[in-house]
């Protein structure tokens, strides 16, 4: 319940109303802190009026107070700059490493909300908040899922930051090693990754021109290992279908790279979802695959190229892309319609899917926006 006390803390959701320390001084909470997700106190540069007496500075929280040993905050130095230490139950006086005392708050969490706090986290439905997700106000939804979106396409930007590293900043080899990655569909995803960041990219696009497709083709394969009984584990072929099993998509981007097409510059030259959905096209792609590409390729590139740049026009690029494109069909933005929630675009099921791997798996319902709303039911 830990968590929960930070939430109450933060949002002051407490009765302030006679306030007293542990000691009897009169607390009047003039600015909770900001919360540190980093080591050290949890709540930083607080203003706390005690006493009369203005106290700027950090504040631990704990359900008891005998947690602050526990955790060794009587030993850190860190911990010397706390002003108050606010509990559910002070059960035990405080010390700092400097042996100075700290005062201690008692807050109570309301029933309510404890209550509320616990349907969330012991429900074993998905979404825990289905029974009420679809009485948010539309515009509430619309602002998280924007939130959501942009937060899966800097996540993503990570990925392709350690891509960039590991193709010594080539964007076209980067650009190939998303596709492949793509076109692994889950299951081959990482052997797909791995298999095109080791392919010696620069130097068979050298040689193209000198080297016949077939030989770029038995090239591509031979690297892929796909016979070799220790590295076919990697490999998955249960459950897929045979045009998707890594040689058929093995294949195909050798054809691609043969004929030097979805390369970075093409890819960052489109200025539309039309113009991009056609480069993959021509390529010979389905119209599924294509927008798969668009998704999880195209738009993590074009929005890693307006951050390493800093081109705003080429990361609204990408987001506008994906608020033009049709939402994706899968069991989980499934559960989300049937609770409600309208699933048009692939914004919305981008941004839905940075929920459910990100928040919900996690049970990080006080972070998400929807668990707010539930949580300040009055």
């Amino acid at each position: 319940m830990e968590s929960l006390l930070h939430y109450v803390w933060q949002h002051r959701m407490f009765n302030m109303d006679g306030l007293k320390t542990t000691g009897g001084l009169c607390v009047d909470v003039l600015y909770c802190g900001e919360h540190n997700v980093n080591q050290g106190p949890d709540f930083l540069n607080a203003k706390i009026l005690l006493d009369g007496i203005v106290w700027v500075g950090n504040v631990e929280l704990h359900t008891r107070s005998s947690d602050w040993n526990r955790h060794g905050h009587n030993m850190d130095p860190v911990y010397n700059t706390t002003i108050l230490h606010v509990v559910e139950k002070a059960d035990v006086d405080v010390f700092m490493q400097n042996g100075m005392a700290v005062w201690q708050l008692e807050i109570v969490i309301p029933e309510g909300l404890g209550n509320r706090f616990r349907e969330l986290i012991k429900s074993n439905d998905y979404p825990r908040c289905h029974r009420f997700v679809s009485s948010i106000p539309s515009v509430k939804v619309n602002s998280w899922l924007d939130s959501l979106l942009v937060e899966r396409l800097v996540n993503k930007n990570r990925r392709v930051a350690s891509v960039l590293g590991q193709t010594g900043d080539n964007w076209s080899h980067t650009a190939f090693v998303l596709m492949a990655r793509t076109l692994g569909f889950g299951l081959n995803g990482d052997p797909m990754e791995l298999w095109a960041i080791h392919l010696p990219y620069e130097e068979l696009y050298r040689k193209l021109g000198r080297i016949s497709y077939l030989h770029l083709e038995k090239l591509f394969l031979d690297m892929a290992a796909l016979d070799d009984a220790e590295k076919k584990g990697a490999w998955r072929y249960m459950r897929i279908r045979p045009g998707n099993y890594p040689e058929v998509r093995i294949k195909q981007l050798a054809s691609v790279f043969f004929n030097c097409q979805c390369g970075a510059d093409e890819i960052l030259r489109c200025e539309d979802l039309i113009q991009l959905t056609e480069v993959f096209l021509v390529a010979g792609f389905s119209k599924a695959v294509s927008r798969l590409l668009v998704i999880n390729a195209a738009c993590p590139l074009i929005f890693s190229y307006g951050i390493v740049y800093g081109l705003e026009e080429y990361r609204n690029r990408a987001l506008c892309v994906l608020s033009e494109l049709s939402g994706e069909d899968n069991y989980i933005l499934r559960q989300w319609k049937a609770c409600g929630l309208e699933v048009s675009t692939a914004a919305d099921s981008q941004a839905l899917m940075q929920l459910k791997h990100e928040y919900c798996e996690h049970f990080r319902c006080l972070e998400c926006r929807f668990g707010f709303e539930f949580m300040s039911q009055k």
